[in-house]
């Protein structure tokens, strides 16, 4: 945990924000994996752990804006709990480490929100992602689970969303503590990339490293020869010479904050003339984002810069007619990399996706948000000194999306599918570093790079 002047200041600051109301911030539950007793690995809900530092489950948070009260609401361990865990400390100590120092039963949570929209109190809460958090604030709150939804506070979304954009000095440390998890199992992961050897095998050495120097991984690793597929999470395929691995992945310190990595090499470890040309153009795009992000610059600015720079590389290889200006205004590129150019991060992989907007003014889309319950909409993201996002530029060969773009009659004239026909079997590239942005410009996390460029990349893999 930060120091509990820590905590305490961020909720002083959201209760500023909210100004009235009360805001209920449930902090997640174990979630059983086959039976009951037999959980998942323990994730805390990230806004929770964000104000109150606790990974520990079943604890809730209750900030009242207009009071300054705050209160844990949780059960201490029984005797017959202890059998199994071990002593542990109760809800006051744990209270007493956040910086809150009024604690109360679980019980004692619905009486206290039941009693306050009896008075007409606002009740602040942010859309669930959970089932069992569904069910929870439906039983406290009175509200039936399918219209959760309808009842979740904007404005509290909006503001953890603006709160958590901005990485503190502290916070950007553990980032660089998640960085060095995620260079270790990038590098494991190269050194064991040989022919024969299975997906899963890799896929399994690395999550281990992330399991043993921190708290696990941000998400499940994606190590495939099947690039072109972009949650590609089979990984039952033996290794084969000449072909392309990717390996995106990431772990997380044990404060809970992220890292996140792609790189995409030759199994066998030397580049083909038509794979080395594919990686040099997205090396290009990944680069020309790491030089030009910068404080204020709009999201989509950056994608756009990044769509270019693939575009005219494409050009230059063939399967793209014409001006890479025109390519760009036409769509081809969602042909060719049908994703964003990258996204948030922090004490969640795709930071705030939970809940909120990325926006520089939130005012401009609280229509659009108070219809959805997700924060996926880039368009409006401004980056700014504090931001942590990813940037992870790709050139994918899916055959299944340019036969249909073919048969459809898109991108004609712009796109060469007769020589686009070469590539079906290819696979995909995927090349991804997280950058903080700063006052001047940005700095990629990190002490050192993951080896990236062609030649740095057949200089390691396969090596012991």
């Amino acid at each position: 945990m930060f120091s509990a002047k820590t905590y305490a200041e961020r909720r002083r600051t959201l209760r500023a924000k909210i100004g009235s109301g009360l805001i209920l911030l449930p902090g997640n539950p174990l979630s059983p994996n086959n039976y009951p007793n037999n959980a998942y690995y323990f994730r805390q809900d990230s806004t929770f752990r964000y104000y109150f530092g606790l990974n520990v489950p079943s604890v809730a948070g209750l900030i009242d804006a207009d009071s300054g009260e705050e209160a844990l609401f949780g059960d201490d361990f029984t005797v017959e709990d202890i059998i199994w865990t071990g002593p542990q400390p109760t809800l006051h100590d744990l209270g007493a480490q956040a910086g809150v120092a009024e604690t109360f039963p679980a019980a004692a949570l619905e009486s206290r929100l039941r009693k306050a929209v009896a008075l007409g109190r606002r009740i602040h809460y942010l859309p669930p992602y959970r089932g069992e958090t569904k069910l929870q604030l439906s039983a406290l709150l009175g509200i039936a689970p399918a219209l959760l939804h309808d009842y979740k506070s904007v404005e509290l979304m909006f503001a953890v969303a603006e709160m958590r954009e901005r990485k503190s000095a502290e916070e950007l440390e553990e980032m660089e503590r998640a960085f060095r998890i995620g260079y270790a199992m990038h590098t494991a992961a190269m050194r064991m990339c040989r022919p024969g050897v299975v997906e899963r095998e890799i896929a399994g050495a690395i999550e281990g490293i992330a399991k043993s120097c921190g708290q696990g991984v941000s998400f499940p690793s994606i190590v495939s020869q099947h690039g072109e597929t972009l949650h590609n999470l089979n990984a039952d395929g033996v290794l084969e010479e000449g072909r392309l691995l990717l390996c995106d992945a990431g772990g997380e310190s044990v404060e809970g904050y992220c890292s996140d990595h792609t790189r995409t090499y030759p199994i066998g470890g030397r580049f083909s003339a038509k794979q080395r040309e594919i990686y040099d153009i997205v090396l290009a795009a990944h680069d020309r984002v790491a030089r030009i992000a910068g404080p204020h610059m709009m999201y989509a600015e950056v994608h756009n810069a990044a769509y270019l720079t693939l575009a005219e590389g494409l050009v230059g290889a063939g399967l793209l007619k014409g001006s890479a200006e025109d390519a760009v205004a036409s769509g081809a590129m969602t042909l060719f990399m049908p994703h964003g150019l990258g996204h948030g991060l922090g004490m969640d992989v795709h930071d705030c996706e939970a809940m909120g907007e990325r926006s520089f003014d939130f005012s401009s889309i609280a229509e659009r948000a108070a219809a959805s319950g997700t924060c996926i909409y880039r368009a409006a993201w401004r980056l700014e000194p504090g931001t942590v996002m990813t940037d992870e530029p790709g050139i994918y060969f899916i055959p299944a999306l340019i036969d249909q773009c073919r048969a459809q009659g898109k991108y004609a004239g712009i796109v060469d599918y007769d020589k686009l026909d070469g590539y079906r079997d290819f696979g995909g590239i995927r090349i991804e570093d997280d950058l903080i942005i700063t006052e001047t410009g940005n700095r990629m996390i990190g002490d050192r790079r993951i080896p990236v460029t062609a030649d740095e990349l057949e200089a390691t893999v396969g090596k012991s």
